[in-house]
């Protein structure tokens, strides 16, 4: 296999470093692994082509967005003919009628909807609601789980060691970003993850502070980490105990999962849940479902772009599509090709492997091979320095994975022949590795 030549994004990159701050959109376009992100010119179905004309197999899909992949017609048509209308009214739609009962369709949790336009607003208008409903202000949060950018959600979404964390049975509050105020996380309680006594004991303790209960139902920003058996249900019933609010932050699992969610995929209903990325397949569109009475507790869903019609109409031809039959179950098949082939490449290298797959997300990781509890297993356990050479090898001959999280996304273009590609990039990668003594 031939590496890549990757040059013209090299020079772009400096090119655009004196006038766009750290030369990207986002912080997270800049990987761990080399000193220039790979710049792309466009995408198609599975696939993403960079300024000097390679073709990509992308796992990444945008952070998740792309679950029909790049440029799905039926979406792009329905954006196209929404734009011949008017993209900004200030004013509801039909259409935007349709989503909302389509929501409560399709999501156990859904009894109404509120809108916004990205997966970090929309927790912060949850956590509002959540402290409006109940009349408290303290938020449990967990370890290693991120739910945005804001001040108050970016706390503890990460450490280098399990000694940064501080004791588990009262752990530091990390704000790892410049700027933050000093005050973001004193209404949050901080607990590890997947530990039901920990949530008992603090919910018998102070559930008259708690409003709510925030957490990923599979933790998906590191590891991921699964659910352990009973976990979530577990949760529920201790939050309804207690009279605190549940809430699921599905920015990332929702639709990916299944079409209701993670909490469709596993059986658990929260009293709250977000959604965005996957909900309108790269559009910025968002969305808060809830219980009747939560949600018309009296917290105005502000915003100039809420329900905005653009969205509103990538939402419902994404929804539309991944209606279809079979469409969970071609996912389903193609992350077991996935796993499968990476099994065979482990032993055949005599790798620790983690493998799984839920819907249409793939887990990655070296060093382990069982499932893990917390973000402090995961600390521990998961060899980041070797997954992080792995993933810049499979860049190098056409393969993108996700840089530090083993969180890798599928999509419905993605093919069979995709996948054996894939698997043949990172059988020239490990084999690299093996002669490097990596």
């Amino acid at each position: 296999m031939q590496k890549y030549h990757t040059q013209g994004s090299r020079r772009l990159y400096q090119a655009t470093l004196p006038y766009l701050v750290d030369g990207v959109g986002s912080s997270f376009h800049v990987p761990s692994y080399r000193d220039y992100p790979i710049a792309m010119t466009h995408g198609k179905g599975s696939k993403l082509y960079d300024v000097d004309g390679n073709e990509y197999i992308d796992y990444i899909l945008g952070f998740g967005p792309m679950l029909l992949g790049h440029c799905p017609p039926a979406v792009d048509r329905a954006v196209a003919e929404q734009l011949k209308r008017g993209t900004h009214f200030s004013a509801p739609t039909p259409e935007l009628g349709a989503l909302s009962r389509r929501l409560t369709q399709v999501i156990p949790a859904a009894e109404k909807v509120v809108y916004q336009n990205s997966g970090t607003e929309v927790v912060m208008y949850a956590l509002r609601l959540a402290r409006a409903f109940t009349g408290r202000y303290k938020i449990v949060k967990f370890e290693g789980q991120y739910h945005g950018w804001s001040d108050e959600e970016k706390v503890s979404i990460d450490a280098d060691t399990v000694a940064d964390l501080g004791p588990r049975e009262n752990p530091r509050k990390i704000l790892p970003t410049k700027g933050q105020r000093l005050s973001s996380a004193d209404d949050l309680i901080l607990l590890p993850w997947n530990d039901l006594e920990a949530l008992d004991r603090t919910l018998t303790q102070r559930r008259e502070e708690i409003a709510a209960v925030l957490m990923e139902p599979c933790m998906c920003d590191s590891g991921p980490i699964l659910p352990q058996p009973g976990y979530l249900a577990g949760v529920r019933e201790l939050t309804r105990r207690h009279g605190v609010l549940l809430i699921f932050d599905e920015v990332i699992t929702g639709f990916r999962l299944a079409l209701g969610g993670a909490q469709a995929y596993y059986g658990v209903t929260p009293d709250i849940a977000t959604f965005a990325k996957a909900i309108a397949s790269g559009y910025p569109f968002g969305a808060v479902v809830g219980r009747r009475d939560v949600m018309d507790c009296g917290v105005p869903a502000s915003g100039t772009f809420n329900g905005n019609p653009v969205g509103v109409a990538a939402a419902l031809a994404t929804l539309e599509e991944l209606s279809q039959p079979g469409v969970y179950a071609r996912l389903e098949a193609l992350g077991q090709q996935l796993e499968d082939g990476f099994q065979a490449l482990g032993e055949k290298y005599r790798r620790k492997l983690y493998l799984r797959h839920l819907g249409s997300i793939f887990v990655l990781g070296f060093g382990y091979t069982q499932d893990l509890g917390d973000f402090r297993d995961w600390l521990t356990q998961a060899d980041l320095a070797v997954y992080q050479r792995f993933v810049a090898g499979c860049e190098d001959y056409g393969v993108r994975f996700t840089d530090r999280r083993g969180r890798e996304y599928l999509s419905t273009a993605h093919t069979q022949e995709d996948i054996r590609r894939t698997l043949a990039v990172a059988d020239q990668v490990l084999g690299e590795m093996e002669q490097e003594g990596i």
